[in-house]
């Protein structure tokens, strides 16, 4: 039976079975003791018989004043920073319970909707997104620098996907066709 918990900093030392695919992203220490730090209830992580083997990294923010009245403006939400699953722990569910447990805390901080960013050759993982209530609000062209798939050279596209949270009862932080809303890495915070 799986387990959710917060993430203590000794878990951090234990969580490199889940980071053994290009396409998770893998970060210093410095990073990841900032948002246990500052998120804590936000980074956590699934054990199964004492062995993490998942974790899912959270925040929730508003975009800087300097955006306030642009179209690119982001109010309260909350945001998926890492989603990651140890490869022989896939299909079972663990990164849908952990992205629930993110929603449920950035709904009591009312938050108007959870983001995240995935890579448009991630098929796999858009499609639990999808199936979650999640949709694509805008394309960032070029986001991620390098390809993991090794076919180009010269950068992949993010989705950036939202799901409206209780506090978005009009849903206005969504929009159709999203897709096809295209805009440059500097556009987003």
């Amino acid at each position: 039976m799986p387990t959710i918990r917060r993430v203590q900093p000794s878990d951090l030392f234990h969580l490199n079975l889940c980071n053994l695919d290009p396409y998770t992203e893998n970060y210093d220490l410095n990073f990841y003791l900032l948002y246990l730090m500052k998120w804590p209830s936000l980074f956590q992580c699934i054990e199964e018989h004492g062995q993490i083997v998942g974790y899912i990294i959270g925040k929730v923010e508003e975009s800087p004043r300097h955006f306030q009245g642009t179209p690119h403006y982001l109010p309260w939400h909350g945001h998926v920073t890492a989603l990651s699953i140890a490869p022989q722990y896939r299909r079972l569910g663990y990164g849908k319970l952990l992205t629930e447990s993110l929603e449920t805390a950035c709904n009591q901080q009312e938050a108007w909707f959870v983001d995240l960013f995935v890579r448009a050759s991630n098929k796999n993982a858009i499609k639990m997104y999808e199936s979650m209530g999640y949709s694509t609000y805008r394309t960032v062209v070029k986001y991620y620098s390098d390809d993991p798939t090794g076919l180009s050279t010269e950068g992949e596209d993010a989705l950036d996907m939202r799901k409206p949270l209780d506090r978005d009862k009009d849903r206005k932080h969504v929009r159709e066709n999203g897709a096809s809303f295209k805009v440059d890495p500097e556009d987003v915070f």
